[in-house]
């Protein structure tokens, strides 16, 4: 319970949701759940290939950060990205296709689920390499600058990819600039299989690595997605106001192992449970709209039971589309000026 014992010094919100923004935002992390759980079934049955890293706990950070956003405002993310592509509203059919490697997926069935992108919805991946988006993303927040769009560049890593080197370069040319940029530190507690405590100095506090160049930040209740929204209207606000880059940490879990290959044996199951039981993100929800008398049991199964529709239909039209054409493999390789 490591990753845990700093939930007490997380910074939390008395933000308060209007019923139509609970049933969307349950809504949302619904989608999003079971999109990743049809996902997970289907790479047991080897109808997905590749590396599939799934979000299943970590719904409410992005959920919550889309609520924030803007129309415009760009999202740019490491391999763990289903979720966010289905948060800003790319269609479930297209990403599942990708992930079966069907030409009617995002990426025309050459990406796969590490590489998915969507210019149409400001969506600018889905990236492999580890802490590879960052320096990217604080480029896009230049290039809002560049041209005084007032949009902001929303970059998302986890706490393992926030030991990287280029990170801190981004920090240092984002705060020289004043890049209209938030940085999200997903921590999930685990680099991998490597709890965080093993691997990061100060890492009850990571959102405080960017005080040596100047930047704010907090540290939020990733699994309360008003606290979210709340960290994120302020934060959005901060850069949208010309004050330069932002910094949240998110407290988050991943009730899966870091990948689809991993049984996740450095944590006990007993921790795993009481995370789903005390703070899951979705049920945190439900149980507020039930008891505000927001809507009923019935209600939110019938939610439940239009998404799942939602998945079905996606999972069934990733296995019935074609598979691209070898003339593929020669496409999309060069832009021509």
């Amino acid at each position: 319970m490591a990753a845990r014992k700093t939930r007490s010094a997380t910074k939390k919100s008395d933000a308060t949701f209007t019923p139509e923004q609970d049933l969307q935002a349950y809504r949302d992390m619904l989608l999003i759940r079971r999109f990743e759980e049809k996902a997970g079934q289907m790479y047991g049955m080897g109808l997905i290939g590749g590396f599939c890293h799934l979000y299943i706990g970590q719904e409410a950070v992005v959920v919550g950060m889309q609520m924030a956003l803007g129309d415009g405002d760009q999202m740019i993310t490491s391999y763990r990205d289903h979720g966010h592509m289905l948060a800003c509203g790319m269609d479930s059919k297209g990403v599942m296709a990708e992930l079966t490697g069907r030409q009617g997926g995002y990426s025309k069935g050459k990406g796969g689920s590490m590489h998915m992108f969507s210019r149409e919805k400001n969506f600018y991946g889905g990236h492999g390499i580890v802490a590879a988006q960052v320096p990217l993303g604080t480029g896009l927040a230049f290039s809002n600058k560049y041209k005084g769009n007032d949009r902001v560049s929303v970059t998302y890593f986890g706490e393992g990819a926030a030991n990287q080197g280029q990170v801190y370069e981004s920090f240092n040319m984002a705060s020289i600039w004043k890049l209209p940029v938030i940085f999200v530190i997903e921590n999930n507690g685990y680099a991998m299989g490597t709890a965080v405590r093993r691997s990061a100095a100060k890492s009850e506090e990571m959102y405080a690595r960017g005080a040596a160049f100047g930047i704010p930040g907090e540290q939020v209740d990733g699994m309360d997605v008003r606290a979210v929204k709340a960290a994120g209207d302020k934060a959005v606000a901060h850069c949208r106001s010309g004050n330069g880059p932002y910094i949240l940490e998110m407290r988050t879990y991943r009730y899966r192992g870091h990948s689809m290959s991993d049984p996740a044996k450095y944590r006990t199951k007993e921790e795993v449970q009481k995370m789903r039981q005390e703070h899951d993100a979705i049920e945190q929800v439900k149980h507020r709209m039930i008891e505000n008398g927001a809507a009923s049991e019935a209600d939110l199964k019938e939610i439940d039971k239009e998404v799942r529709a939602i998945v079905t239909e996606a999972a069934e039209f990733a296995q019935s589309d074609r598979e691209p054409d070898p003339a593929e493999l020669w496409t999309d390789i060069l832009v021509e000026a």
